[in-house]
C-alpha cells in the first residue's frame, strides 16, 4: 500500500522537475569529480596551508549563497527563470578546464569562485522554477526528488574520480589529478544540453508594469515566518562547514590519494538514499522536528569524526553526516518555498541563500584555523557546538509559537 502510494506521488511530479534533477545530476558530477580531489590538490600539489583552504571553499560557497540573490530577483523580474539557470550551468561548465590547468593558487581560486558563481546564478531560479510548476501538496517530494538526483550525481562523480585515480595508478599524482579533472569537463557541458533542450517553462500571467522585487513595498510581503526560516539557514550553516573538511579529514587516515574520494562517495549515497524520503515526510508537517533531529545527528557526525583517526571512524562520522544532509537541506528549501509569496519565490530563496552565504564562510574559516591551531578534531567539535547553539534557538522558537 505505501508502496502504491509513493508510485502516486512520483507520477504526480512533473516531467520539468525530473529532467531539472538529471540537470542537477550531470553537473555534480561533474563538480564533485573535481571537489573530491581539490582540496588535495591544493595542498599537495601548491602547497596551500588548511587555512587557506577554508578560505578559499567558504569564500566558493559563500559566493554561491550570495550570487543566489541576485539571480533570484532577475528571475521574479524577468519572469523567466529558466534562461537565468541556464546561464548558471553554462557559467559552471566553462569553468571546468581551468582547473585541469591551473599552476598556482591564484588560478584554483579564480575558477572555484567563477564556478560558484554559475552556481549561485542557478540555484534560486532552478528552485523557484520547481515550484511554480509542482503541485503545494507534492512539493516537499519535488524538492526531495531533485536534492536526491543531484545527490545521485554527487556521489558518482567521486567514484569516478576514484576510478580515474586507480587507472592512473602509475602516474605521478600530479598528472592522475590533472587527467580527472579533464575528464570532469563531459558532463558539465551535458548538464547545459539538457537544459536547454529538455525543460520548458510555464506560462506565466503578463504583469501590466515590471516591479523591482526588492522594493520596499515587495520586501513588506516576506512575512516574520519567512525571516525565521532565514535565520535558522544561517545557523545550520554555521554549523555546517564545508565538505572539503570531510575530504582532509579523509586524507589524515588513508595512506593512497586515490581513496579519498570516495569519503564523497559514501556521505552523497547517505543523502541521496535519505533527501526523498525526508521530503515526503516533510509535507505531513513537523518541520522543527526533523530540524532538530537533524542537528542531533550532525553532532552524534561531529564526534564520531573527531574522536578517533581510524578509518573506520572516518567512513562513519561521514555516513552519519550525509543521514543529516538528507533531513534537513531539501526540508529548509520546502520551508522557504511555503513561506514565500509567488511573484518573490526568486528573491526569497536568494535572500536566504545570502544570510546562509555569510555564514557558511565564518564557519569554513573558523574550521581552518582550529585544523591549524589546535588540529582537525577541534574542527568538528566546534561543529557540534554550533549545532547546540541551533536547537537551542528552534526549541526556544517552538515553545514560544507551540509548532513542534
Amino acid at each position: 500500500m505505501n508502496e502504491g502510494k509513493s508510485k502516486s506521488v512520483l507520477k504526480r511530479i512533473p516531467g520539468g522537475v525530473w529532467a531539472l534533477g538529471f540537470v542537477s545530476m550531470l553537473m555534480d558530477i561533474s563538480s564533485e569529480m573535481i571537489h573530491s580531489l581539490l582540496p588535495l590538490f591544493m595542498i599537495t600539489t601548491l602547497g596551500a596551508t588548511y587555512f587557506i583552504v577554508g578560505i578559499v571553499e567558504g569564500l566558493a560557497e559563500a559566493t554561491a549563497l550570495i550570487v543566489k540573490v541576485f539571480s533570484g530577483v532577475l528571475s521574479d523580474w524577468l519572469g523567466k527563470r529558466k534562461w537565468v539557470a541556464a546561464t548558471g550551468y553554462t557559467l559552471g561548465a566553462f569553468t571546468k578546464p581551468f582547473f585541469a590547468m591551473a599552476t598556482s593558487m591564484g588560478v584554483v581560486t579564480a575558477a572555484r569562485l567563477i564556478d560558484r558563481v554559475g552556481k549561485g546564478i542557478r540555484g534560486a531560479p532552478r528552485d523557484a522554477l520547481i515550484t511554480d510548476i509542482t503541485p503545494a501538496e507534492v512539493r516537499g517530494a519535488a524538492f526531495g526528488l531533485r536534492q536526491s538526483l543531484d545527490t545521485v550525481g554527487a556521489f558518482i562523480g567521486p567514484l569516478l574520480a576514484f576510478g580515474l585515480m586507480l587507472f592512473w595508478i602509475n602516474y605521478p599524482d600530479d598528472t592522475r589529478l590533472r587527467n580527472v579533472f579533464w575528464v570532469a569537463v563531459i558532463p558539465g557541458a551535458l548538464a547545459v544540453l539538457l537544459i536547454v533542450l529538455g525543460v520548458k517553462e510555464p506560462a506565466r500571467e503578463k504583469k501590466e508594469k515590471r516591479t523591482n522585487p526588492i522594493s520596499r513595498e515587495n520586501l513588506k510581503k516576506l512575512s516574520s515566518s519567512y525571516w525565521w526560516v532565514v535565520c535558522i539557514g544561517a545557523f545550520f550553516s554555521l554549523a555546517r562547514f564545508s565538505e572539503a573538511f570531510l575530504v582532509l579529514r579523509a586524507k589524515e587516515c588513508l595512506i593512497n590519494i586515490a581513496f579519498v574520494p570516495l569519503v564523497m562517495v559514501v556521505m552523497n549515497i547517505i543523502y541521496s538514499f535519505c533527501s526523498y524520503p525526508f521530503g515526503k515526510l516533510s509535507d505531513k508537517g513537523g518541520h522543527t522536528k526533523i530540524l532538530i533531529t537533524g542537528l542531533f545527528v550532525l553532532i552524534a557526525a561531529d564526534f564520531i569524526l573527531a574522536v578517533n583517526a581510524h578509518w573506520a571512524f572516518m567512513l562513519i562520522g561521514v555516513a552519519v553526516w550525509g543521514v543529516h544532509m538528507g533531513m534537513t537541506q531539501g526540508l529548509l528549501s520546502r520551508m522557504i518555498a511555503d513561506a514565500a509569496p509567488v511573484e518573490l519565490r526568486g528573491t526569497a530563496f536568494g535572500f536566504f541563500n545570502l544570510v546562509s552565504g555569510i555564514s557558511m564562510l565564518i564557519a569554513s574559516i573558523i574550521a581552518g584555523i582550529m585544523w591549524d591551531k589546535l588540529g582537525w578534531s577541534y574542527t568538528f567539535y566546534t561543529g557540534a557546538g554550533f549545532c547546540l547553539v541551533t536547537i537551542a534557538a528552534l526549541a526556544l522558537h517552538s515553545m514560544r509559537n507551540k509548532d513542534v
